[in-house]
This record gives C-alpha cells, sequence and structure tokens, in this order.
C-alpha cells in the first residue's frame, strides 16, 4: 500500500521538476516500462479510451520515448518549445483510490514569453504507483485535460 505522504511528495516533485526544467529529475520518476496518456475527446462527454486504437493528445509508451521527447526538447529541435514556455503546476485533490491507484485535479499555468500571452491547461490526472526498491516511480499517468481547445501546442511539461 503506498502512503499519502509519499503520494503528496512524489507528486509536488513531479510538478516541481517540471517547472524547474528538471528533465532528468522527472525521468527518473517514472518507470522503464511506464505510459504516459492524454486521450483525446470522442465527443462533449467521453473521452477516447484506446490510445493504440483510437486518437490520443499524447501518447507514449516507455520511458524511452519519454526521454526521446526530452532530448528533442533540450537539443532546441522542437520548434514548439523554442523559446521555452514558462510553467507554473498546482496539484491538488490528491486521493488514493486504490493499493496502487491516484487521482488528483491539476492546472498548469504557461506563459509565453516570445508572445507574451498567458494560457491555462486544467483537468485530473489518473496515475498507477509502483515501487521500485525504496522509491515510488509512476508507472502510468493519463490527463485528461478539461479544456482541450489548445491555442497552439500542449507538451509534456505543461500538463
Amino acid at each position: 500500500m503506498i502512503g499519502r505522504d509519499e503520494v503528496h511528495d512524489l507528486l509536488a516533485r513531479e510538478a516541481l521538476c517540471l517547472d524547474r526544467r528538471d528533465w532528468d529529475g522527472w525521468l527518473s520518476l517514472y518507470t522503464d516500462d511506464c505510459s504516459y496518456w492524454m486521450p483525446a475527446w470522442r465527443d462533449e462527454e467521453n473521452p477516447t479510451d484506446n490510445p493504440d486504437r483510437e486518437l490520443s493528445l499524447i501518447w507514449y509508451q516507455g520511458k524511452h520515448n519519454l526521454e526521446d521527447r526530452v532530448w528533442r526538447v533540450k537539443s532546441g529541435l522542437s520548434i514548439a518549445s523554442v523559446p521555452m514556455l514558462r510553467t507554473a503546476h498546482q496539484v491538488s485533490a490528491i486521493l488514493i483510490e486504490g493499493p496502487d491507484t491516484v487521482s488528483a485535479s491539476f492546472a498548469c499555468h504557461v506563459h509565453n514569453v516570445k508572445r507574451r500571452t498567458d494560457h491555462c491547461f486544467f483537468g485530473r490526472y489518473e496515475y498507477r504507483l509502483v515501487h521500485e526498491g525504496d522509491a515510488l516511480k509512476i508507472a502510468a499517468k493519463k490527463i485528461l485535460l478539461m479544456n482541450d481547445n489548445i491555442p497552439t501546442v500542449a507538451d509534456f511539461y505543461m500538463l
């Protein structure tokens, strides 16, 4: 069973790593066989439910795919990430729903310095967490983005 304090610490650490652009620290929070998924909305009330058969806004299977995305952001080859946008994540309503299942609400405020614009992404997280040795890690993360009318781009560090 996972403990409340370690869950809160993990989710806060993930948000802070993203805001500080500590990509290696962020990646270290995930298992090698993790999944990272943001489904699209099928209609006004129902998100897609299978990333292998339906549209997803983001879908990474395995930490190596997250590492590849981070590499593109760090290298400057990701045009959508130049210049890097400023972010501030808030995670709340954290609830342990099962032996390895956690849900939470999130908001991420994003500032585009170049365009002088702001946007707030918000929604729900669903996690499957596992212990690897002494560390609690993310085995699966699902991001249900409630305001999916995205102004320009949405990337892993904004959600």
